[in-house]
């Protein structure tokens, strides 16, 4: 007598087979993404420890040579105020696209040209917005080379990237917040910063970084509009040329001199880790938030 076969064999066995191949593809895919950064974190500490000496932190850069303390704090400030003007507009845009804003529509005439806006700008060039910086601020208002355009500039490309961030963290909040503070006659303005932007806190946080990273890791719009200084930054926002960190980078790579190329790696590496301080602090700042949510709520 014959048994009749199984048909939830086949199957079965046929969904373990796509399941082990998905999971292959997305280890391989994991490994395309990680491989090039292991590659590139190791090359710039290969190249920068066995010549670094802490002296680099404490001096300024003479010529070719010295130490890149110059281009340490002028990258600090450049972010500081991209992180003021881009951080304050973009955060602003997000809360209006996401329709948080009193008075604003997520679907509304105004809100559909700001989101065009932004994914216009966000498809802009660097080297463009520098361009453009440098006829708009640094010859048209004969601020010449300075902290101010530079940060304006950085400020333009950057906000795209933190109002998008910003408006899918409110919208990814439970609604059920904001129907609970509408029922306990909470006013808008007092719930959106009490509840809606706490909740929303470690979406913005990482758009911020995001940002941050983007603007301190850029060449070509500061070599338009803040220039290269050797001196320490000032208390000056106009007529004044600023130092930062990826000009030794891109420009004393081609030197034949090797103290050059050495100030380079140097540069390269202290970048990096001022990156990676960026990504702890912000995890940092996402955990204390989540553990200050789950208290709330238990």
């Amino acid at each position: 007598m014959t048994t009749p076969t199984d048909p939830v064999l086949p199957a079965t066995r046929g969904r373990r087979a796509r399941q082990w191949a998905f999971r292959a593809w997305a280890l391989v895919a994991l490994f395309i993404v990680v491989a090039p950064a292991v590659w590139l974190v190791a090359g710039v500490v290969a190249r920068a420890v066995p010549h670094w000496r802490w002296s680099v932190l404490t001096t300024t850069t003479a010529g070719t040579g010295g130490g890149l303390e110059n281009a340490v704090l002028g990258s600090l400030v450049l972010m500081a105020g991209v992180l003021v003007v881009a951080g304050s507009v973009g955060v602003m845009s997000g809360i209006h696209l996401a329709g948080m804003a009193p008075g604003s529509r997520p679907h509304g005439r105004v809100t559909a040209v700001a989101r065009l806006a932004i994914d216009v700008l966000s498809g802009f060039p660097s080297i463009v917005l520098g361009y453009v910086g440098y006829v708009a601020l640094v010859v048209g208002l004969h601020w010449q080379y300075s902290l101010l355009p530079a940060v304006l500039v950085l400020s333009v490309m950057v906000v795209p990237y933190i109002a998008r961030s910003t408006e899918t963290a409110l919208r990814q909040v439970p609604a059920g917040y904001r129907e609970g503070a509408d029922a306990l006659g909470m006013p808008g303005g007092y719930a959106l910063r009490r509840i809606l932007l706490r909740a929303a806190l470690p979406g913005i946080t990482t758009g911020l970084l995001v940002a941050l990273a983007i603007a301190g890791g850029e060449t070509a719009p500061l070599i338009y509009t803040a220039g290269w200084s050797t001196g320490l930054p000032s208390a000056a926002l106009v007529h004044h040329q600023i130092g930062y960190l990826t000009y030794p980078i891109w420009e004393f790579w081609n030197y034949p001199l090797a103290s050059a190329r050495t100030l380079s790696y140097d540069a390269a590496l202290v970048l990096m880790v001022l990156v990676l301080l960026l990504l702890v602090a912000a995890r940092f700042v996402v955990a204390r938030t989540q553990r200050h949510a789950e208290g709330r709520r238990t």
